[in-house]
């Protein structure tokens, strides 16, 4: 999946090169594919992960219940003070998530072999960490771009001095990864294969979609296709342990991918149609015509942007090995 996902990745930027789109925005028939059906969709995997569980649910009913609501009221709260406020928060949000997972990644793969040694550790992390962070430093340290999270303005910008501080870091912190892993395959004769994986398209796809192209185009399809595609085949894998906890057209879903991908694509279809209708009038020919609600967008934003929240945030919580016992599943030993 996350070598699959990467070269995906990198054959859309073939592929956009040679339809010369590098240098405008996202067209159509890549925007369907990437943001659609990867992007928007994998928000509603979490949905199998936690609401669609009934026994996940009632372990912890609070906080997946109140999760959604202060959400929803913090969202309205912050759009009331101003649109930029709202999706500037939104998107630094998102970029932690994104940070976020890639380490998760690392980290579900140190516990697959059974790593746990700290001074490994801290050369996982340090690398993980400066492959995705120093591409957004080059980003915040060089707006305006052709590109953005959201929307035009939404990163703050940073003095050029932060970038030329964060390179040396970043060659050291991928350099000193590659020497550990090296000698794990080369000296010790064992190596930890799908961590190397992740680290090292993790730090292509960021490098090339960020700093390497300044395009929207770019961005897109090394962002989201390598952060979606592999969040999608977790749940999936993860809702087959647990259909037997669930009501049955969750074990449809759980038995069928085809099944489960068709329902998370419904959902982000339905979600992109009240987007397009009531905010963004940009894809009549695929949602229809628009709708003029301008004096419910305080209401109508923070709600529509409410499961990619409750996802960032539940995210935080569901995949750690410490509070939800069932995830024994992704040591070496089912018993740890």
């Amino acid at each position: 999946m996350f070598a699959g996902s990467a070269f995906v990745s990198l054959a859309l930027l073939w592929v956009g090169g040679r339809a010369g789109v590098l240098d405008s925005d996202a067209p159509d028939w890549s925007w369907v594919p990437a943001v659609l059906l990867v992007d928007v969709a994998h928000v509603y995997a979490t949905a199998f992960r936690v609401y669609f569980d009934t026994e996940e649910l009632r372990r912890r009913a609070w906080l997946y219940a109140l999760v959604p609501v202060l959400a929803l009221a913090l969202g309205v709260a912050l759009y009331s003070e101003g649109e930029a406020l709202f999706w500037r928060t939104l998107a630094y949000l998102a970029v932690f998530h994104f940070v976020r997972q890639q380490y998760g990644w690392v980290a579900l793969y140190r516990a697959r072999l059974g790593e746990r040694g700290r001074a490994g550790w801290w050369v996982d992390a340090a690398a993980i960490y400066m492959a995705t962070l120093y591409p957004l430093v080059y980003w915040h340290s060089h707006l305006p771009r052709k590109f953005w999270w959201f929307l035009a303005g939404d990163f703050a910008a940073l003095p050029a001095v932060v970038e030329r501080v964060a390179w040396p870091l970043y060659v050291a912190a991928l350099g000193t990864y590659a020497l550990s892993s090296a000698y794990g395959w080369i000296v010790r004769g064992a190596g930890n294969p799908g961590k190397d994986v992740v680290v090292t398209t993790t730090a292509l796809c960021w490098y090339l979609g960020i700093v390497a192209y300044n395009s929207d185009y770019a961005f897109t399809v090394t962002n989201v296709v390598i952060h979606g595609v592999p969040y999608m085949a977790l749940v999936w894998w993860y809702a087959r342990t647990r259909s037997a906890h669930a009501f049955k057209p969750y074990r449809w879903a759980a038995r069928w991918p085809v099944v489960f991908l068709a329902t998370l694509w419904l959902l982000a279809y339905a979600e992109e149609l009240l987007w397009d209708r009531g905010v963004w009038h940009e894809r009549a020919w695929l949602f229809g015509a628009s709708w003029d609600v301008a004096s419910l967008k305080v209401w109508l934003v923070p709600l529509l942007a409410l499961p990619q929240v409750t996802h960032y945030v539940l995210d935080g919580f569901v995949w750690r090995r410490r509070s939800n016992p069932q995830l024994s599943l992704f040591n070496s030993d089912p018993k740890a």
